[in-house]
């Protein structure tokens, strides 16, 4: 979840819950709604949700890798928690409903946090790192460069895939402020491809991430702006009357983006983390249709949000092959086998390559939901293998 400048919950999964049902049918338990793997961080901090706050069993710890298990014990309100160093979310799980738990993992250095909880009465809780620690796989040399240079290489190419954004958003905001219908539309499926990509951390993009990518009723319809309001013009309105200003803002927001990422930094496990929420948000939201709602370009969001997934994941692979082999294989052949899904859908007539997600039946989205949530559940005990034990 992301909140807007108003501090206002951005909810991707609002009002689905009926939906899911129906759509995912055996699709099988969730990445998010069950804990992921433990890995091999042997540092816990069990978090409890209640309607009240979100606590730790530790107000305090050394500085170090650290698996957050997080329980909702009875909370209606609350169904997230994130760990945020000031604004920007480190680890996040989120869907937690009554009852359920997840986890994230993170290596973390000496500093002063917050565990937030939106919806909660207390919705903040001061959490504090101390000491040095010991950085991740710090007792293996040859595994620590490997993952030193597997977040360089990540940032390398969010760099890449958001300078992309910023090119090919320009024309599409153009034909929109031109009162192009026809070709803002055409322009629209190339544009969301690059934003799609990077959502793997989108979480460090902060207020710009609901800026750009908020769907209607996710923020209040006053500060609603970015792809998806221009979206319900063209194609539920076929107009672009009213949006120029909203085109203007977006440019500016993906240009903002493009100056975030330059000096943004990741950690192997945010890598895996992100990647592993992504694709469980995929299998069991996103297959509903909700994402792209009025162009119903859906699956070129899958493919761009697989596509970015394992673009997080690839860079950590010499690290794992080396800590946990065998789940090195796994994931790859998981990423493999959505692939050549993916790929029974493609169609070159349509925007973006693939169907539309009207065309696809309820047996396909659920081969698809299956497929991708496998995926997640094996790229979730990613995180924990490539921290320091």
């Amino acid at each position: 979840m992301h909140t807007s400048a108003a501090g206002t919950p951005f909810v991707r999964t609002a009002a689905l819950a009926v939906a899911v049902a129906s759509v995912l049918g055996a699709a099988g338990c969730g990445q998010g709604a069950t804990p992921a793997g433990s890995g091999g961080s042997t540092n816990t901090v069990k978090v409890t949700l209640t309607d009240d706050a979100c606590k730790p069993d530790k107000a305090s710890v050394a500085a170090g890798s650290y698996v957050f298990s997080i329980t909702n014990q009875n909370s209606a309100k609350a169904s997230e928690v994130e760990l945020r160093d000031g604004e920007r979310i480190l680890g996040e799980k989120e869907n937690l409903t009554p009852g359920l738990a997840g986890q994230f993992t993170l290596e973390l250095a000496a500093g002063e946090y917050n565990l937030y909880c939106p919806g909660a009465k207390t919705d903040t809780t001061k959490f504090s790192v101390t000491g040095t620690g010991k950085s991740a796989a710090a007792g293996d040399a040859t595994t620590a460069q490997l993952l030193k240079t597997a977040t360089t290489q990540y940032a390398s190419y969010i760099k890449t895939e958001v300078g992309a954004l910023v090119t090919s958003t320009k024309p599409f905001v153009a034909a929109v402020q031109a009162g192009n219908v026809a070709q803002a539309k055409q322009l629209y499926a190339p544009a969301r491809v690059h934003y799609e990509r990077v959502e793997p951390v989108a979480e460090s993009f902060a207020d710009l991430d609901p800026d750009i990518d908020a769907r209607e009723n996710d923020v209040p319809p006053a500060k609603w702006s970015g792809f998806h309001k221009i979206e319900q013009a063209l194609y539920a309105k076929n107009t672009t009357a009213g949006m120029a200003p909203v085109a203007a803002k977006l440019l500016a927001d993906v240009q903002k983006l493009n100056t975030l990422v330059q000096t943004e930094t990741y950690q192997p496990a945010q890598l895996a983390n992100g990647a592993a929420d992504l694709l469980g948000e995929v299998s069991k939201s996103k297959i509903t249709g909700e994402e792209e709602r009025y162009s119903h370009i859906d699956l070129v969001d899958f493919r761009a949000n697989v596509d970015g997934a394992e673009q997080a994941y690839a860079p950590l692979v010499p690290a794992l092959k080396r800590t946990d082999p065998t789940l090195a294989a796994t994931v790859t052949s998981r990423f493999a086998a959505v692939d050549a899904l993916l790929a029974k859908y493609t169609d070159p007539a349509a925007p973006g390559g693939y169907k539309l997600y009207t065309q696809l039946t309820q047996a396909d989205t659920r081969a698809l939901a299956q497929a991708v949530d496998s995926l997640a559940e094996a790229e979730s005990k990613v995180a924990g293998k490539v921290v320091g034990k």
